[in-house]
C-alpha cells in the first residue's frame, strides 16, 4: 500500500480568478496570481503566476499577458492549461516519477455544465487520473472548520476574485444559494472609474489593487482608519505622469454600489432559505471568506444590513483551499464532490 502511495500525487487546487492555490500533503505549496505571459508570435509560454504578473500592463507588442479565468470560470482554454501545468512544475520535481494524479478543483456554484467540463478536459491534459469538483462554498465552510454534514444550518459568504459566492449549507449539501459575478475584480475596476472621474488621473489594474490592499474599505466610518495612499498614474489633461493622494473614504465611495449589490444578494439568499435553517442561522450568524473579506468594515456593514452576526475567517484567503485540501483527504467519505461519472 505504500509503494502505491509513493506513486500517487495528490493536488487540491483554488483555480481563483485572481489567485491559485495548490495544495499536496496539507501544505500550501503553490499561492500565486492567475496569470500567464506568452509569446505572441510562437505561442509559448514566458512566464506563470508572480512572474508573470510583473509583466501585466508593462509588456511590447510581442510578449501579452493573458488572465485565464474571469467571473470564476475558465475563459481562456489553452492559457488555464499552460497555467496549470507551470504551477504543477512549481511544486519541484522530486515526484516526477507519479503515475497517478488525483486532484480536486473547486468551482463556483452558479457554473453551468459547460464550465464544469471545461475544468474536467482542463485537468486531463494536465495527466490527472482522478478529478473531483468541489463547490466554492462548500470548500471554504469545511476550511473554515465548520461540520457541514450536521443537520445544522450555516450561511457562508465567500468574496473571491470574479465571483462572490452565498450559500446556505447543511447535511453535506447546498440548500440554497446566490453566485452574482460582482466581486474584488469589479472593486478594482471601479477604483479605476473612480480614479479617472474624480482625480483626471489614469491607473492601471495592479496600482488599483494596491489602492485596495492598503486603502480599500468598505464603510467611510472606521474605529482605525488606514493611512492615505499615494498614487501614482497619467494626468488625463497634460498627459504627464503624476502622484496624488487618496484616503479610504474616498475608496469606500468608489466601491459602494458593488458592494450594495453584494448585499441584496446577501439578503435573497435569507429569504430563499427555509425556516428552520434560518433559525439556526440567527443563532450561528455569517462566516465571511475570501479576499473581499479583507476589505476595512465589510463585515459591520453586513451585520447593521442583516441584523446578524458576522464572523470573518482566520486567513480568508485561504479558506478554500484548505478546505478543498480537507475533501481530497475524504474523497471517499464526502458525498457532495462531483466527479467525471456523475457529470
Amino acid at each position: 500500500m505504500k509503494l502505491f502511495s509513493f506513486f500517487k500525487q495528490e493536488l487540491a487546487i483554488d483555480l481563483g480568478t485572481a489567485n491559485t492555490l495548490i495544495i499536496q500533503d496539507g501544505k500550501v505549496v503553490v499561492d500565486e496570481p492567475s496569470i500567464v505571459a506568452i509569446n505572441r508570435l510562437s505561442k509559448e509560454t514566458i512566464a506563470v503566476g508572480a512572474k508573470a504578473m510583473q509583466m501585466h500592463e508593462k509588456t511590447h507588442e510581442d510578449i501579452k499577458t493573458v488572465r485565464p479565468l474571469k467571473d470564476g470560470v475558465i475563459a481562456d482554454f489553452q492559457a488555464a492549461e499552460n497555467m496549470i501545468q507551470g504551477m504543477i512544475k512549481m511544486i519541484g520535481t522530486k515526484r516526477r516519477m507519479f503515475s497517478h494524479l488525483k486532484m480536486v478543483i473547486c468551482i463556483p456554484s452558479g457554473i453551468t455544465e459547460v464550465e464544469k467540463r471545461a475544468v474536467f478536459d482542463s485537468a486531463d491534459h494536465v495527466d490527472s487520473k482522478e478529478t473531483y469538483l468541489i463547490y466554492e462554498p462548500m470548500a471554504a465552510a469545511l476550511g473554515i472548520g465548520l461540520d457541514v454534514e450536521e443537520p445544522n444550518g450555516n450561511m457562508v459568504i465567500d468574496i473571491g476574485g470574479g465571483t462572490t459566492e452565498i450559500a446556505v449549507i447543511a447535511l453535506s449539501g447546498i440548500v440554497c444559494d446566490q453566485s452574482i459575478r460582482i466581486a474584488g475584480d469589479e472593486f478594482t475596476n471601479d477604483i479605476i472609474a473612480f480614479m479617472r472621474r474624480h482625480h483626471n488621473i489614469l491607473i492601471g489594474e495592479r496600482t488599483a489593487e494596491q489602492i485596495k490592499i492598503n486603502v480599500g474599505a468598505a464603510s467611510t466610518e472606521l474605529d482605525t482608519p488606514p493611512e492615505p495612499f499615494a498614487v501614482n498614474g497619467r494626468d488625463l489633461m497634460t498627459g504627464i505622469p503624476k502622484q496624488i493622494i487618496v484616503t479610504y473614504k474616498e475608496i469606500a465611495q468608489a466601491i459602494d454600489k458593488s458592494i450594495s449589490k453584494i448585499e441584496e444578494a446577501i439578503l435573497k439568499a435569507l429569504e430563499m432559505t427555509p425556516p428552520e435553517l434560518a433559525s439556526d442561522i440567527y443563532k450561528t450568524g455569517l462566516y465571511l471568506t475570501g479576499g473581499g473579506a479583507l476589505l476595512r468594515g465589510l463585515a459591520n456593514r453586513i451585520s447593521q444590513k442583516t441584523k446578524l452576526p458576522v464572523h470573518v475567517a482566520e486567513d480568508p484567503l485561504r479558506a478554500v483551499v484548505r478546505g478543498t485540501g480537507l475533501a481530497l483527504k475524504n474523497t471517499h467519505r464526502y458525498s457532495f464532490l462531483i466527479d467525471r461519472q456523475s457529470s
